[in-house]
C-alpha cells in the first residue's frame, strides 16, 4: 500500500495538481514510501531460507528445477502486468504528455524485460517496479547457488552451520561495501544485505539460542548503520529483528492478522505488478477532463489506489493462482509472451 502511494505521488500529473492540499503527506510518501521495498527484501530472504534450507542445509538435490520454478512463479503474472503496461502507456501517450509515460518499446527492450535483464542491459523500464522483480529473481538464484555450494563442500557439506556462515559473509559484505555503491543497484549483491538479514532471521528464530542470535543480528545492524547510516537499511534491520522475535515466540506463533490485511498480503505481488498501468490510465483520464482542479485530482488519486487493489485481486485470482500447475502456467506464459511480442512488433512496423 505504501509503494502504491509512493508511485501515485512520484508519477503525476494528478499528484502535481493535488499537492497543495496535503504537501506534508505527499512529501513523506515521495521520500519514504519506497522504503517499504526493504520489507519485501527481508521477507523474501526469510521465505527463501524457510523453503530452500530450513535447517541450514539445502533440502533440494538439483539447483536448476528450483530456479526454473521461481522464474515461472515470478514471470507469469509479471508478463500479464507488463502487457497491460504496454497498452496503458499507448493510451497515455495519446491522452497526455508526462515524463512518467514509458516511451514506445522496441523488440530488444521487450525481450530484455521478459528475461528480467532490462536494467543490466541499460533499457528504460516499461513499468514501475519491474526492477524489483529482476532483483528478486537474482537474489533467489544467488541463494540457491550458495546452498548448493555449501552442500557440495567436502567434509562440511551436511553441516547446518556452513550455509548460514556463507550467508552471513555475503550479508556483511553487502552492508559495508556493495550496498554503498549505487552503480551496483542493478545486481543482487547490492541488495543481498537486506535479503540475507531475512534468511538469518529465520534461522535465528528456529535456533536453540534465539536471544543470542537476536543480539548478534542487532549488533550486525548497528555496526552497519554506524559504518554508513542508510534509512533503508535501518528499516531492513528492524524488520529482521521483528521476524526473529515472531519466529522465536511461542505466544505469537499462531497469531492471525485481520482478514482484509491477510487477503491483501496474499495478493500483494499482483497489486505490486499491476498498480502502475492502472494509475497511468486514471492519470490520463483525469488529466483529460479535470487538468487543474486539486480536489478532483485528489479524488482521482484515491480512485487509482482503490482500482489498483481491485486489479491486483483480479490478477491474483485469474493469473497468479493458476501457477500451481506448471503446464498450465507455461501455456499461459507463452500466450502472454506472444501477445507482447505481437504488440511490440506491430508498433515497430
Amino acid at each position: 500500500m505504501l509503494v502504491v502511494g509512493h508511485h501515485l505521488v512520484f508519477y503525476g500529473p494528478m499528484s502535481d495538481v493535488a499537492f497543495p492540499l496535503a504537501p506534508g503527506l505527499m512529501d513523506w510518501l515521495f521520500d519514504y514510501g519506497r522504503m517499504a521495498v526493504q520489507v519485501f527484501l527481508v521477507l523474501g530472504g526469510y521465505l527463501a531460507a524457510s523453503t530452500l534450507a530450513p535447517t541450514g542445509v539445502a533440502r533440494f538435490e538439483q539447483a536448476w528445477p528450483q530456479v526454473q520454478r521461481r522464474f515461472v512463479r515470478l514471470s507469469t503474472p509479471y508478463l500479464a502486468a507488463l502487457l497491460l503496461s504496454l497498452a496503458a502507456a499507448e493510451l497515455a501517450r495519446n491522452g497526455m504528455e508526462h515524463s512518467s509515460i514509458p516511451s514506445e518499446p522496441s523488440l530488444p527492450q521487450l525481450l530484455a524485460h521478459v528475461l528480467m535483464l532490462q536494467d543490466v542491459l541499460g533499457f528504460e523500464a516499461l513499468s514501475a517496479g519491474v526492477w524489483y522483480v529482476a532483483i528478486d529473481f537474482q537474489l533467489f538464484v544467488l541463494a540457491v547457488a550458495v546452498f548448493s555450494l555449501a552442500r557440495a563442500w567436502p567434509t562440511y557439506g551436511r553441516s547446518p552451520r556452513l550455509a548460514p556462515a556463507l550467508v552471513l559473509c555475503l550479508t556483511c559484505a553487502s552492508l559495508v561495501y556493495f550496498n554503498r555503491m549505487p552503480s551496483l543497484d542493478t545486481w543482487a549483491l547490492y541488495f543481498v544485505g537486506s535479503y540475507g538479514l531475512g534468511m538469518l532471521a529465520f534461522w535465528a528464530g528456529r535456533s536453540q539460542r534465539p536471544l543470542l542470535w537476536l543480539l548478534a543480528l542487532a549488533v550486525l545492524g548497528v555496526a552497519a548503520l554506524a559504518w554508513d547510516f542508510r534509512g533503508r537499511i535501518a528499516v531492513a534491520v528492524v524488520m529482521a529483528l521483528v521476524l526473529c522475535v515472531l519466529q522465536a515466540s511461542q505466544s505469537v506463533r499462531h497469531w492471525s492478522p485481520l482478514a482484509p490485511l491477510q487477503r491483501l498480503g496474499q495478493m500483494s505481488y499482483s497489486v505490486f505488478l499491476v498498480h502502475f498501468p492502472v494509475c497511468l490510465l486514471v492519470n490520463t483520464a483525469f488529466n483529460q477532463f479535470w487538468p487543474t482542479q486539486p480536489w478532483v485530482n485528489a479524488f482521482g488519486m484515491l480512485l487509482a489506489f482503490a482500482a489498483s487493489m481491485l486489479s491486483g485481486r483480479w490478477l491474483y485470482r485469474h493469473v497468479e493462482t493458476r501457477l500451481v500447475c506448471m503446464p498450465s502456467a507455461l501455456r499461459l506464459q507463452g500466450g502472454l509472451l506472444a501477445a507482447g511480442l505481437l504488440l511490440a512488433g506491430i508498433k515497430a512496423l
